[in-house]
């Protein structure tokens, strides 16, 4: 009789259990956004100040994020498989949750301690920072695997890990790969390296410790070479490409926030920041051509370096200042005023 009433008692605890998680499960859905709102919200892009050409960006202007979104095929192959043998190698096999890769996770983590492995696929990272948020409770790990399922149903797996590579933070307010690149390499996105590549998808778990320009530099070069030596297991790049990337020198771009024509551009930020807005300017994408020659701009400042020293010299005075302007159109091809803007004696 008892273990009959003991069975009775845990049949009774199950139902009430099964019954709670239904509908802790159906609350956490009922709280789920859109899954098509991850393409109708709103992505913030920095605007950009370009020379006459179009092509020379002089300035980027930004609020706490700075992105470029481009098309996946402006993407290059390496960033794609860099980024899938570190994040989620069987992205392409499963529906949105991998239970292979969490339970592999888990395991490091019992081995490694808490918080060593994610274990989250490309799309419940995305959907988490795109739009349930980072917090680390339970109603939101279950809502971001609802809709991380039902952004799988919607969408097919390039345009999932397009959005992705164009949500990702790298860290130095660089938001997407393109910008990523751009600020640590200096180049699009397209043109990276399988060894830039890799560093790059080394910086996604840890952005900010990692930084290329932190005081663990070391540690990145070592996640690097890590994430190099998974693609080779995974057969993404051959045992060649992988000695050589395991060889090439980094050369990290400049930290430094120098402006390309600082009087100039910071006068047509100005300027569209009073005509549109502060934050529209700050986070619309724009891509404002000007009517500076970037070339002219270089010789113009070289001439004014040049003179400003002989002007010290002879005459005692502390600076020099240039302008070009097109007689034929008003337009200023090149402005310089002053030796140094940074620092004016």
């Amino acid at each position: 009789m008892w273990v009959y009433e003991g069975v009775t008692l845990l049949a009774w605890l199950t139902t009430l259990g099964v019954i709670g998680l239904s509908l802790f499960v159906l609350y956490a859905k009922s709280k789920v956004p859109d899954p098509e709102s991850i393409v109708t919200r709103q992505v913030k892009e920095s605007t950009k100040i370009y020379d006459r050409t179009g092509t020379t960006v002089l300035y980027d202007i930004y609020d706490e994020e700075r992105r470029t979104v481009v098309d996946f095929a402006h993407m290059s192959d390496f960033i794609k498989k860099a980024t899938l043998a570190t994040e989620d190698s069987r992205f392409y096999e499963h529906s949105g949750f991998d239970i292979r890769g969490f339970a592999r996770s888990l395991l490091q983590n019992i081995e490694q301690g808490f918080g060593s492995g994610g274990g989250s696929t490309l799309t419940q990272q995305l959907v988490g920072n795109a739009l349930v948020g980072r917090e680390k409770n339970l109603t939101r790990k279950v809502q971001e695997l609802i809709l991380a399922i039902e952004v799988e149903r919607q969408y097919t797996k390039d345009q999932i890990f397009e959005m992705y590579l164009n949500q990702v933070p790298y860290g130095n307010n660089a938001y997407g790969i393109e910008a990523a690149s751009q600020t640590y390499f200096g180049i699009p996105a397209t043109d990276l390296s399988v060894a830039q590549a890799a560093l790059l998808a080394s910086l996604v778990q840890r952005p900010s410790y990692l930084s290329p320009y932190g005081s663990h530099v070391d540690e990145l070069l070592g996640r690097k070479d890590y994430v190099l030596g998974r693609m080779l297991q995974l057969n993404y790049i051959s045992q060649d490409v992988y000695d050589a990337a395991k060889k090439e020198q980094l050369t990290f771009k400049d930290k430094s926030n120098i402006l390309a024509a600082p009087h100039f551009v910071l006068m047509a930020r100005d300027y569209v920041t009073q005509k549109y807005g502060k934050d529209i300017v700050e986070t619309g994408g724009f891509k404002i051509i000007t009517t500076l020659d970037a070339d002219l701009q270089k010789k113009a400042e070289e001439l004014v370096t040049k003179y400003a020293k002989i002007n010290k010299e002879k005459y005692k005075a502390s600076n020099a200042s240039l302008i070009a302007i097109d007689t034929k159109t008003g337009e200023v091809r090149a402005l310089v005023g002053s030796a140094n803007y940074f620092d004016i004696e």
